[in-house]
């Protein structure tokens, strides 16, 4: 049995269609249905039932799908053995600076002690960008925040967002309230404009960054205010709420992107252990299995 053929398989079925296999395959989208149509005359029976809207695994193709995956484990597991990754897997992964910087250090600590020759390329960015780029088949894993659904996103948990300014700041001294926020895109921006707008307070966006320290830098001078969750409230500022007349800002998602038809036990290790630190170690709301279920 092709393994190669098996790996498209697998990948179009967590992709959910062959154009987004396509792009982690690094394969156009007809090379990627030519496999397909190879494998399934192989196996003598339809695999994929394809529609205008989904691609949908039939009944053969869900019997197929956890062979073909223990195949593709087995084959890396052989080729690792074999010392044709002797280099160590490399993980292309990307997350916000602030999400780097509360999750990487407890994070690259533990990995490196169970996967010494792993390498890690990683990327910062805001969200969407990042989001973006894994959709392209460009990264490997993405910790993000969620702005819209995907079909690659899992869901970890939800923290709260909060206003925050510098400890010797009192927002009812601002007649206007002057906010450091980031671009148009981001999803703390876009609730922290909604909520302003409907206990219809008067607000100016004084500065505008993608980077977090071109937000913290003016909010620790105590000349503006932001968003942020708890875990990223910089030294010298405070968390401000509705005792202090702000309006509440509700929570955002976080989840994780891994890539498809990855079977490789280093990757699979780095998305448990970065699971693993983010529900457990911080002020994240893990969800139920309903919640998973529903997602």
């Amino acid at each position: 049995m092709d393994t190669v053929l098996l790996r498209a398989f697998v990948t179009v079925a967590e992709c959910q269609g062959f154009s987004a296999a396509g792009k982690v395959l690094h394969r156009t989208q007809s090379a990627v249905s030519l496999q397909i149509k190879r494998l399934e005359d192989q196996m003598g029976q339809p695999l994929f039932e394809r529609t205008s809207r989904s691609v949908l695994l039939t009944r053969h193709g869900e019997r197929l799908l956890p062979y073909a995956r223990h195949i593709l484990t087995l084959e890396d597991e052989a080729r690792e053995a074999l010392g044709e990754q002797r280099r160590g897997e490399l993980i292309r992964f990307a997350t916000s600076e602030e999400q780097a910087s509360a999750y990487l250090p407890e994070l690259l600590e533990r990995y490196a002690q169970r996967f010494p020759d792993t390498r890690l390329d990683i990327t910062c960015d805001i969200s969407a960008s990042l989001v973006a780029q894994f959709q392209e088949g460009l990264l490997d894993v993405v910790l993000s925040i969620r702005h819209l659904p995907t079909q690659s996103g899992q869901l970890l948990g939800w923290e709260p967002m909060v206003w925050v300014v510098a400890e010797e700041c009192h927002p009812g001294d601002w007649e206007v309230l002057p906010l450091a926020l980031n671009p148009e895109g981001c999803t703390f921006r876009a609730h922290a404009l909604s909520a302003l707008g409907r206990e219809k307070r008067r607000w100016e966006i004084r500065y505008a960054s993608q980077s977090p320290t071109g937000i913290n830098l003016p909010v620790q001078a105590g000349l503006a205010m932001t968003v942020k969750t708890p875990r990223s409230v910089p030294a010298g500022c405070r968390i401000v709420g509705e005792a202090e007349g702000l309006p509440l800002l509700g929570q955002v998602e976080i989840e994780l992107h891994r890539r498809p038809g990855h079977t490789g036990g280093a990757l699979e290790a780095f998305c448990e252990e970065l699971e693993h630190i983010v529900t457990t170690n911080h002020d994240v709301a893990a969800p139920s299995h309903n919640d998973m279920i529903a997602d």
